[in-house]
């Protein structure tokens, strides 16, 4: 089956422009059928690319987690919108992704990661934000972790917390890990655990 891979952009126009930026995109793509969509209008927040590094322990078979209020589960009606995830952050102009990952993991939880494990990009509302996000998880040791943790002048009020890795995913399936940035990490280090443990050196 041809792919379809042809977009015509009539016009881009931006809405907003803020912490985050929002354009309105004109627009027809191409179809599975063949031909053109009619011409229709997007909205679409832009962001820059992001990391969402998972720390885990593989001596202790731990994670740390960060729980965190957010406004826009807030918004949709959350009755607890602080959010269990894993940390996460733009990359900074000029910043390769994986001392992103490094630098986010270190002033949200006070962790340092040694090893980082690529999961590759994902998208974690494609219809609506171009932010792209780099998956990883994070070698590192929880000894000692815990805590308040975050960067004042933005706005950041973060607790750290270590759970064992069957008690996060316990929380998964119990509905209380809500976040992608909590729930896609926890799910790749759950299917690549035994590799990494293995490569991480764990006994």
């Amino acid at each position: 089956m041809t792919m379809p891979n042809t977009v015509d952009i009539a016009a881009r126009d931006r809405a907003y422009d803020g912490f985050f930026k929002m354009d309105v995109f004109t627009l027809r793509f191409e179809l599975f059928r063949g031909g053109m969509s009619p011409e229709i209008e997007r909205e679409v927040l832009i962001g820059n690319q992001s990391i969402c590094c998972l720390p885990y322990d593989p001596l202790r078979d731990e994670v740390v987690l960060v729980e965190q209020f957010r406004a826009a589960a807030y918004a949709a009606g959350e009755e607890h919108p602080w959010m269990l995830e894993a940390p996460a952050g733009f990359i900074e102009p000029g910043e390769e992704k994986n001392e992103a990952a490094k630098r986010e993991v270190g002033e949200e939880t006070g962790c340092t990661v040694t090893e980082l494990d690529y999961g590759g990009p994902l998208y974690s509302s494609q219809g609506a934000f171009s932010e792209r996000t780099n998956l990883f998880i994070g070698k590192t040791s929880t000894d000692g972790v815990g805590g308040i943790h975050g960067i004042a002048r933005e706005g950041e009020n973060i607790r750290v917390s270590v759970f064992p890795f069957d008690e996060a995913i316990a929380l998964f399936n119990a509905g209380k890990i809500q976040s992608a940035f909590g729930a896609l990490p926890l799910l790749w280090l759950w299917r690549h655990r035994e590799r990494l443990l293995r490569e991480w050196g764990a006994p």
